[in-house]
Formats: structure tokens, C-alpha cells, sequence
């Protein structure tokens, strides 16, 4: 999905463009892959990511976020609250998430068993 909503399968050639989030499918897991900044213009294209990740059956989903050059408040907000909806025993793997994505969760959801952080 692209910050218009769109689902793109294809991987991202290059970063995107300032103020644009792209969203891609996993190939080699279940979850997502985002690259781009997730903020007031592209939260509908990450509430989306973040609704289609609850739908899935899988025990643990996958959100690549090694790319993600920006998080704002409202945006880590959606993910905790994603969190919190899991039926018990669903997590969200963040993997690679950048450093204030961490600090806000560490912050407001310290306690948060849903979410699991890792980073290599």
C-alpha cells in the first residue's frame, strides 16, 4: 500500500519520496514492510496496515520497520491500540523499528505484551 492505500506488492526500488509512507507485503513472513514516514498525511495508509495485520490468523505478525524515517506520536498510538485489540496470545513483531518509535511505547505502553521489539 502506498500512503494513497494502495495495496503494491512490488519491493521498493528507492526510499520514498518525503512525507510518503509505502507499505509492501512480507514474502518470507507473514506482516508488512514499511518504508517512509508515518505522520498525519500517511496515518490512513498505516491504520490500514495496522487493521489488515488484526484480521490475520497468524500468532505472530511481522512489521519490518528498518526504513521508517519518521514516527509521530499518533502513529505509535495506532500501533499500541492494534496491540491491545490482539486476541490473547497475537503479537506484533517490530522489527528494526526506529529509536523513537521504542522511546514512545517505553513511554506510554511499557508494559505492553503484545509488542515485541526486536532489533539487530
Amino acid at each position: 500500500m502506498d500512503s494513497a492505500g494502495e495495496a503494491d506488492a512490488s519491493p521498493p526500488s528507492s526510499a520514498p519520496p518525503a512525507g510518503a509512507l509505502r507499505v509492501h507485503p512480507l514474502t518470507d513472513r507473514p506482516g508488512w514492510q514499511a518504508a517512509g514516514e508515518i505522520s498525519l498525511t500517511t496515518r490512513p495508509a498505516w491504520e490500514q496496515t495496522l487493521h489488515h495485520l488484526a484480521l490475520s490468523d497468524e500468532e505472530a505478525c511481522h512489521l519490518e520497520l528498518s526504513a521508517v524515517t519518521f514516527v509521530d506520536v499518533a502513529g505509535v498510538s495506532a500501533l499500541a491500540m492494534t496491540a491491545q485489540g490482539l486476541p490473547q496470545g497475537r503479537r506484533i513483531v517490530l522489527e528494526e523499528p526506529p529509536a523513537t518509535l521504542r522511546r514512545v511505547l517505553d513511554m506510554f505502553w511499557p508494559d505492553l505484551p503484545a509488542v515485541e521489539v526486536m532489533a539487530r
